[in-house]
């Protein structure tokens, strides 16, 4: 029989009892709390959220579950998954959930979930399976959340991708995308078939893997540009697998994401071969056209549709004066003058029509205002589509053709005159015969005091001026000198001052004063002395009457050397000449009557009191004869003068000395080298040189007296100051000091002193002598700069 339990084993039973019930009664409670927190959270979840039991059937859902679903939250509850995810989906969802309970690996993916209303959305969902206290499985609970326009932008940023992707590899030029290491994220088609790389070789390489070694600084500095501007572009070649250089220009861009910090940097490269051969092409074409341009020796003007300037060539400066940069953008409407305008508006009517032309004669101011003839061609210029965009003139300057035109008409005229006037003279010299012989018959039979006497002389002194006229038609009709001696102009001068003609002379002009300047070492000249002493005689009677209330008559003479033609009233040809001037202060002569002067009978005086009319004609002829030339300048009120050009000689007078004696001046046996671009010249210096004893040797610029002094010493150099080609004299002796810092020179030119022979002489350089030479001129020269 057991044992009766006891009041305090009853007590306590009570207390375990009552402890054990309250700790059920709180655990009942916590997991009323708990579900209570549960069902809270799911209920605030952001995504749907339920619970499904082992048979697929919906146990608990959300507010945000109906709301996706479309069901309301009693139809969700024991709804199968099947119906959500067609078809099978609790199955698919049962199983997944098996393999994650043996995985362990969590259970996430996408769906399709048909709504209430039949329509579809896209779901991402998730499951964590629900197990019992002894770890029985119980079914799961789910999320979902709709990812519907999530997909539909992927869908469309997949179809964006492609385009771009196909877009890019339809491209010729070169596309990729590296990031800030270097390494390749995106390329084109055009890319591997261009350098030969494959998709997978392309992706290890480094983007100066593409280029030459000497030209990956470039490379890297422009992708530094890149990364510091946000932009950069180059020209490079890029090399192909197989070694091939391909010319390409690239343009880089920065890419950021959405803070602004650096990403990638994007490269399009486009092969440029065949534009580089274009621009070859063009640059070729352009030269050829410039040097056309540029060396052309007609004046050439671009104007624009509005008839503003765009190009000057270098042709337009040298004969009108503008420089482009004068005229740039501006109109030359001032250079026409206003009596040549009317022509000149139909000429640009013309081009502006679209017509060109040529051969059309016209004038033009140049910058100091001087008028000059021009002719003129003229083309309308266009653009690409045919547009006319502006026009091209020449304008070649005729004005040295017009005035041989001139001076031909003048010496065509001449001629005719003189063969006219040798047929009169020849007939009139048969009638004066009579009138000026017979008078002395006569006066031999009459008484001495016979009032016939005066009449008779009045008789023969008017026939033997009019037998002086006739002597004046022969020289027209001549045309040539017969008697060549070699004569000094200084000596012709001089005889006729003391001339009775110049005494005479004289005597019918007081107030006229003569002064003479002759150079004292004169060369010679081969002609006549009587046909030169007439010229010399009507210059000076004609300057005398130009002065009728007196004045002052200037005669001088000069050796001259001409290096560049002059063109004035006769176009004088380079050089060695005797110049004689006759200059007066007279009243001067019109530019009208001035191109007339040498016209036989054409005269300002009143016939039969001064002057036949033929006195210039006659200097003009001499002139001719003597293979001279005239130039005449004169200003109304002022003055007149005229230059005679005659060509010197080297030959000797009979009994010519020099000043001093030859020994004075001759050589010793020392080396002399002759710098000068005129074969004569350097002839004639070498020759001179030779006479007096030196040893002499010649070059013909300045450059080859450099090279030749690179391997010879020499006692002295004769540099001439002017040649055409090359650097001048100056320039040459610079460049002798440093070769030879102490040479001895003396320099020579046809022209004054200038400031660049000072220089040279500053340097070290000698006398300078003034062409033409003479032995006795270079003689002293040469042995007074040895000497020193």
């Amino acid at each position: 029989m057991s044992e009766k339990p006891t009041y305090e084993k009853l007590e306590q039973r009570i207390q375990e009892l009552e402890q054990s019930v309250s700790k059920r009664k709180q655990a009942e409670e916590g997991l009323q709390k708990s579900e209570q927190r549960y069902r809270l959270t799911m209920e605030a979840s952001l995504q749907g959220t339920y619970q499904v039991d082992t048979k697929g059937r919906i146990t608990f859902a959300n507010p945000l579950t109906a709301e996706l679903t479309g069901y309301s939250l009693a139809e969700l509850d024991g709804l199968s998954l099947d119906t959500l995810f067609p078809p099978g989906g609790a199955k698919m969802i049962s199983d997944a959930n098996v393999a994650l309970l043996y995985s362990g690996k969590p259970i996430v993916g996408e769906n399709t979930l048909t709504r209430g209303d039949g329509s579809r959305i896209e779901t991402y969902f998730s499951y964590v399976p629900v197990l019992d206290e002894s770890g029985e499985y119980m079914g799961f609970v789910g999320s979902i959340l709709d990812i519907t326009e999530r997909k539909k932008a992927e869908e469309e940023l997949r179809k964006e991708i492609n385009f771009t992707k196909s877009s890019l590899d339809t491209l010729t030029d070169g596309f990729i995308v590296f990031d800030l290491e270097g390494k390749f994220l995106r390329w084109n088609k055009a890319m591997s078939q261009v350098t030969g790389y494959s998709d997978e070789e392309i992706s290890s390489l480094h983007p100066t893997d593409f280029f030459l070694g000497e030209d990956v600084p470039s490379v890297m500095e422009n992708i530094g540009r890149v990364l510091k501007e946000g932009h950069a572009s180059m020209e490079a070649s890029i090399v192909t697998n197989e070694g091939k250089s391909i010319p390409y220009e690239f343009t880089g861009d920065l890419f950021r994401d959405h803070e602004g910090n650096p990403l990638s940097i994007c490269v399009v490269g486009r092969d440029i071969t065949e534009r580089l051969r274009a621009d070859k092409a063009l640059r070729e074409s352009e030269e050829k056209y410039r040097i056309v341009l540029e060396t052309s020796t007609d004046p050439i003007v671009g104007y624009d549709i509005e008839g503003k300037v765009t190009y000057f060539n270098p042709a337009f400066t040298r004969v009108f004066g503008w420089t482009l940069e004068e005229r740039l953008g501006k109109k030359m409407d001032f250079f026409v003058p206003d009596e040549d305008w009317p022509e000149t508006r139909t000429m640009i009517d013309k081009v502006m029509a679209g017509e060109s032309f040529s051969g059309f004669e016209t004038r033009r101011y140049t910058k100091e205002g001087k008028i000059i003839h021009v002719n003129v061609s003229a083309s309308i210029s266009k653009d690409q589509g045919g547009n006319p965009i502006g026009s091209v003139i020449n304008l070649r300057d005729i004005s040295e053709q017009k005035k041989l035109e001139a001076q031909l008409q003048r010496a065509q005229k001449m001629e005719a005159i003189g063969i006219l006037a040798g047929g009169v003279a020849h007939d009139l010299n048969n009638v004066l015969s009579g009138i000026v012989s017979y008078p002395d018959l006569l006066l031999m039979q009459i008484p001495e005091d016979s009032p016939l006497i005066k009449p008779i002389l009045t008789m023969q002194d008017s026939g033997k001026k009019a037998a002086d006229i006739v002597q004046d038609l022969l020289t027209l009709a001549r045309r040539g000198v017969v008697v060549e001696e070699v004569v000094n102009l200084n000596d012709v001068i001089s005889e006729y001052l003391k001339s009775p003609e110049h005494e005479k002379l004289k005597s019918f002009h007081p107030e006229v004063e003569v002064e003479s300047i002759l150079e004292s070492d004169l060369l010679n000249i081969s002609g006549s002395p009587v046909h030169l002493s007439k010229a010399v005689m009507n210059l000076v009677s004609n300057a005398a009457e130009a002065m009728p209330d007196g004045g002052k008559i200037f005669i001088s003479t000069e050796n001259r050397y001409i290096d560049i033609p002059i063109s004035g009233y006769d176009s004088i040809e380079e050089g060695d000449y005797i110049t004689l001037t006759i200059a007066d202060t007279g009243i001067g002569i019109s530019s009208e009557d001035i191109i007339k002067i040498f016209e036989p009978f054409y005269t300002k005086k009143v016939m039969g009191k001064s002057g036949t009319g033929l006195g210039m004609a006659v200097v003009w002829s001499t002139v001719k004869d003597h293979k001279g030339y005239i130039d005449v300048h004169s200003t109304e009120g002022k003055g007149t003068t005229f230059t005679l050009y005659f060509p010197a000689t080297r030959r000797a007078r009979a009994k010519e000395k020099a000043i001093l004696p030859i020994e004075k001046y001759m050589g010793r046996g020392e080396s002399i080298l002759v710098v000068d671009d005129v074969k004569e010249q350097r002839e004639i210096v070498f020759n001179l040189l030779t006479i007096l004893g030196y040893v002499v040797d010649t070059v013909l610029s300045g450059e080859e007296a450099v090279e030749y002094l690179k391997e010879h010493n020499v006692d002295l150099i004769v540099l001439d100051m002017i040649m055409d080609s090359g650097i001048d004299g100056l320039d040459t002796y610079k460049e002798i000091l440093e070769v030879h810092p102490d040479q001895k020179a003396i320099i020579a030119s046809g022209f004054s002193e200038t400031d660049r022979v000072r220089e040279a002489q500053r340097l070290g350089a000698g006398q300078y002598i003034k062409k033409p030479y003479t032995l006795e001129k270079i003689g002293i020269a040469v042995r007074a700069e040895l000497d020193k």
